[in-house]
């Protein structure tokens, strides 16, 4: 199929797919799409020849037109009054004494509705806030709570290898991470080891988690009993990579073994 690309609504953002309409669309085309929240400005991120069709559920919305220079005027104009708003909106939060953190603000295309995504850790009554802000900009107001890695991701920022945040470059969809695939990597779980800048469990440790994976299936766990006709002992150490693992006997010797070997 060539009928689908996959489009972002803002630099690095995550990717959604629309059906083409008829148009011959290429990467870094503007475009404007029907989306649930109403029209979008965004652009194409993906062309068809470079998308895996069987991982997209169909149907899709539409892509409604190719971007004029009048709809780039209008979505440079958005951008401003959203920033206008935002500032706007923090004040009112400041003065309101609410808990919450204001993050970011936009319209959509058509500006029908205004978005303010923000961070707390408990929950706010702010409908107070939505009255005050549909008041001021005669349109439809919406707050949604957002989590850390939201926040980092839009901020920017260098991680522990000294790269910029794999969330503001090119990973596109923040899955989940467990404390397990640390565990899987013999990592340690030292809060300062594994957590990113947003306080989360580092994103890069999904990377290798099912490499890691496969190479543990023919390890021995740490702590399993080992009992050979020459030696007997306790497993204390493994090392996945090398496929080595080592034992301590009931005499303290540590013996080597590798995978494979007799």
């Amino acid at each position: 199929m060539n009928n689908i690309v996959g489009v972002s609504f803002k630099e690095n953002g995550q990717v959604y797919y629309f059906d083409t309409n008829g148009y011959t669309l290429k990467k870094n085309v503007t475009v404007i799409v029907k989306t649930e929240r109403g029209l979008e400005f965004g652009k194409v991120a993906i062309d068809s020849p470079n998308i895996d069709v069987e991982k997209i559920q169909i149907p899709l919305k539409q892509v409604i037109r190719i971007a004029s220079k009048e709809d780039y005027r209008n979505y440079q104009r958005n951008l401003k009054d959203a920033k206008q708003a935002l500032i706007k909106c923090r004040k009112l939060v400041k003065d309101s004494k609410l808990n919450m953190q204001i993050i970011d603000a936009s319209y959509t295309f058509d500006r029908d509705q205004l978005l303010f995504h923000f961070l707390s850790d408990s929950r706010i009554d702010f409908r107070n806030l939505v009255k005050t802000l549909a008041s001021i900009y005669k349109t439809r107001i919406e707050l949604r709570q957002v989590g850390a890695r939201d926040k980092a991701k839009d901020v920017g920022g260098c991680g522990f290898c000294g790269k910029a945040l794999c969330c503001s470059t090119f990973l596109k969809d923040l899955d989940s991470v467990s404390i397990n695939m640390a565990k899987n990597q013999n990592i340690s779980l030292n809060p300062t080891k594994i957590n990113g800048v947003c306080g989360r469990l580092l994103c890069c440790l999904r990377y290798e988690d099912e490499c890691y994976k496969e190479c543990k299936k023919k390890l021995p766990n740490i702590g399993k009993r080992i009992k050979t006709d020459i030696y007997e002992g306790i497993v204390t150490n493994v090392d996945i990579l090398k496929q080595k693992y080592y034992i301590t006997t009931t005499t303290n010797e540590v013996i080597e073994v590798s995978i494979g070997s007799n």
